[in-house]
């Protein structure tokens, strides 16, 4: 019996090989009928005996291509008609875009292959790629995901490519970047002034500068990065002078994975991750290396930092650069100076850039949207966002319930925003701290950006409570729309919520740096009972002075007066320890007369602040060059034994909640300093201390309100000593504990938990 079905498939399926991979799989059974992009997706009507028809069926989504992702499959019968093969047309626009559009991805093993190969005609081509890999969502202007609507329309395509392209057969069928020597992009090296350099080899060329000890822009998939030879400590402190990047890490590119292995201890899970597609920055601890060897990377690439960012290189310039200059490793940081987003654009780089570089390497492929890498980190076998952008964006978050159309803004560190359509959560790549013009430009960018390539059309914008926020300031001038103001940490745990699918009422950890409070002071050490409409402040830390406001984040020390002023008084100028004994003396009279009258010296009840009291005051930090380097140092400083001491927190009741105060935490480490116990016990014993006291403190909400569930969220959580123990000890008390794995814990997170609480104040 002949039968035609219509299947709509939903999900990442264009430019991803999804119809070539329909048609052979259509041919190969002898049916007929049709497949088509369109603005939901792909349409396909197939044709045949109903035995066959439905044999298709069943394997159309368990043999997809390695890129495609589909979230829905529907399929109905309709009229038999007369098609006598099965043809690809074009694409047709529909009124609603639902389609997923693919990230970018790192270079297939097929195309890597083809690059080395003398005898192929892309070799050394640094554009290669296929339906499998290459650029997709940093080329994209619109959809459906068709040449014209990305940067590479101006392209026309040689007979050779326009063939593969047209073949369904072929892996380069309707790869929509598809290029070669004859027909597209080429690399140009300029100087330092922006003026091309004649020269028959720009990568030779590039190489050449880079073995001599300078720093190259290169131009890649999401903007350009800033390279230099990584095993040079002359090159890698040239380049740190010139970023204006005091003592924050830079990322390492490595050619593979045994050259990784040299320089960093990983186990399978990492590898693994480190050779994705998305191919992110990873985090790995460094290995112990003899003094001298010719790999050896040089302290300044992540000073006083036990992990170095490594990552694999994904694009094909990056190997060719890797192979031809055999270089061990590459610093490639990203194309900016300090703070500011990463430059796209050849003619802006060689502008924002001006001073930075010695030699451009370019190209003349469009760049539409800035996208930096990824950064992960690898803890229990689960690898955990970190910085959520290339080879992750623009593949959604998945929701468990419909929600309405919702902009997110996000916050002023890290941000990032979210668009919420149907059941998906479209989180932005990141945007970067919002502290300057260009920041802010792009986060307009961003937004206008997603709105296109999605058409959502938001009813809502939620924002940060915080008034001084560039994110808010942008929202509470929409108008149009329903605008919802967001607690911090509030939205932390519904970002834990839904990434988790958790419904209902839970407890939520929420320990970061910095939040806008309901009371107006600086939160940041909270315990919530929370759902996505509202919460309940259920604890927080003891509030303390920031004397001097953000100079006190900058200068721990500061945090350390506030503490030991607020908790003993004038009295522990007298202890005889070297905290005390190098202070200035005319400085912190000054400090101690501003926080007692009251002056520039806002509350907190920040976690954050109280690592960097507790990092200053034991001798690890005194003054930070990036933010939370004083709590990232105090947990490198870890000892590695199985000491299980932890110093006590009390908790305090308040009316119809708690006050977590460190009193009790900080006698038990002045003791210990006046005693010499050495600084990785101490950081143990506070780490420890504070995973019993939040241990103590859950099992106390839970007999008050019978909720069993944790939600652990905030930028304090990308502490791995901390965040697991926290987890075991929880699991261990009973409790079902919940963290963040898709997206980040910290602030670039937090555009989520806005979107879901925003909606659920219009469903309540």
């Amino acid at each position: 019996m002949e039968v035609r079905r219509q299947i709509e498939v939903s999900g990442i399926v264009q430019g991803v090989g999804f119809r070539p991979y329909i048609y052979r799989l259509a041919t190969g059974r002898h049916l007929r009928g049709t497949i088509r992009n369109t603005s939901a997706g792909v349409t396909i009507e197939i044709q045949g005996p109903a035995e066959t028809v439905q044999d298709f069926v069943d394997h159309l989504p368990a043999e997809a291509p390695p890129l495609a992702r589909i979230t829905s499959l529907a399929v109905r019968e309709v009229p038999c008609n007369g098609d006598q093969d099965f043809r690809i047309v074009h694409s047709h626009e529909g009124a609603e875009v639902r389609t997923l559009i693919s990230p970018d991805v790192a270079i297939c093993s097929d195309c890597l292959r083809e690059l080395f190969d003398p005898n192929d005609r892309r070799y050394r081509y640094p554009f290669i790629n296929c339906t499998n890999c290459g650029p997709r969502f940093t080329i994209i202007r619109d959809i459906p995901y068709d040449r014209p609507s990305t940067s590479m329309a101006m392209f026309a395509m040689c007979p050779a490519c326009l063939a593969e392209y047209e073949n369904p057969l072929n892996r380069r069928f309707h790869a929509q970047p598809n290029a070669c020597w004859e027909c597209g992009p080429r690399v140009e090296l300029w100087d330092k002034s922006g003026q091309r350099i004649e020269c028959h080899d720009p990568i030779t060329e590039a190489i050449s500068g880079l073995h001599a000890g300078l720093v190259v822009a290169v131009k890649g998939l999401g903007g350009f990065h800033l390279a230099a030879d990584a095993t040079n400590p002359a090159a890698v402190a040239l380049l740190r002078q010139r970023k204006r990047r005091v003592e924050k890490p830079f990322a390492v590119m490595v050619p593979d994975l045994q050259a990784a292995q040299e320089i960093c201890e990983f186990d399978e899970a990492a590898a693994t991750v480190l050779q994705s597609m998305q191919r992110p920055i990873v985090l790995l601890k460094k290995a112990l290396l003899p003094k001298k060897t010719s790999n050896t990377i040089p302290d300044d690439v992540a000073p006083f930092n036990n992990y170095l960012g490594i990552f694999l290189p994904y694009a094909p310039l990056h190997y060719l650069l890797l192979a031809e200059g055999e270089f061990k490793a590459l610093v490639m940081t990203s194309g900016n100076l300090s703070e500011e987003p990463i430059a796209i654009d050849n003619r802006e780089a060689s502008h924002r850039l001006n001073g930075l570089a010695d030699y451009f390497l370019v190209h003349n492929r469009d760049i539409l949207l800035r996208c930096d890498d990824s950064v992960v980190r690898v803890t229990g076998g689960i690898m955990r966002q970190l910085r959520r952008s290339r080879g992750f964006v623009p593949v959604p978050v998945f929701l468990k319930d419909e929600q309405p159309p919702v902009l997110a803004v996000g916050g002023e560190l890290k941000n990032t925003i979210c668009l919420t359509k149907g059941k998906h959560a479209f989180l932005s790549q990141h945007v970067g701290d919002l502290e300057n013009v260009e920041a802010y430009s792009f986060f307009h960018e961003a937004i206008r950006h997603l709105e296109r390539i999605l058409e959502i059309k938001p009813e809502i914008i939620a924002y940060d409570l915080h008034p001084d926020y560039f994110s808010t300031k942008w929202a509470l001038q929409q108008s149009g729309v329903e605008l919802v103001g967001v607690q911090h940490h509030h939205a932390h745990i519904a970002s834990c919520m839904a990434e988790n699918h958790l419904e209902g009422r839970v407890i939520g950890f929420a320990l970061d740096g910095t939040g806008y409070g309901t009371d107006g002071h600086i939160w940041g050490g909270e315990a919530l009972i929370a759902g996505y409409e509202d919460f309940e402040r259920a604890a927080h830390f003891e509030y303390v002075p920031l004397p001097g406001g953000a100079a006190a984040i900058r200068q721990p020390w500061r945090m350390a007066i506030s503490y030991l002023t607020h908790h003993f008084g004038r009295g522990f100028l007298k202890l005889d320890i070297p905290f005390v004994g190098q202070l200035n003396r005319p400085k912190v009279d000054l400090l101690l007369r501003m926080m007692e009258q009251g002056v520039n010296s806002p509350l907190t009840s920040s976690c954050g602040r109280l690592f960097d009291a507790v990092a200053a005051l034991i001798g690890v930090r005194q003054q930070v060059n990036y933010e939370a380097q004083a709590a990232i140092e105090l947990e490198m400083a870890i000892a590695s034994s199985r000491d299980e001491t932890g110093y006590p927190l009390a908790l305090l009741p308040d009316g119809e909640s708690w006050i977590i105060s460190p009193r009790p935490l900080f006698a038990a480490l002045l003791e210990d300093l006046c005693r010499n116990l050495p600084v990785p016990a101490i950081s143990q014993r506070f780490h420890n201390g504070l995973v019993e006291g939040f241990v103590q403190l859950a099992t106390l909400l839970r007999n008050k309100t019978a909720l069993d569930r944790v939600c652990l969220s905030g930028g304090t959580f990308h502490n791995v000593y901390l965040s697991q123990r926290l987890e075991a000890r929880l699991s261990e008390a009973g409790f079902k504990v919940f963290t963040q794995k898709e997206v980040p814990s910290g602030d670039g997170g937090l555009s989520l938990g806005q979107a879901l609480i925003a909606a659920a104040r219009r469903h309540a």
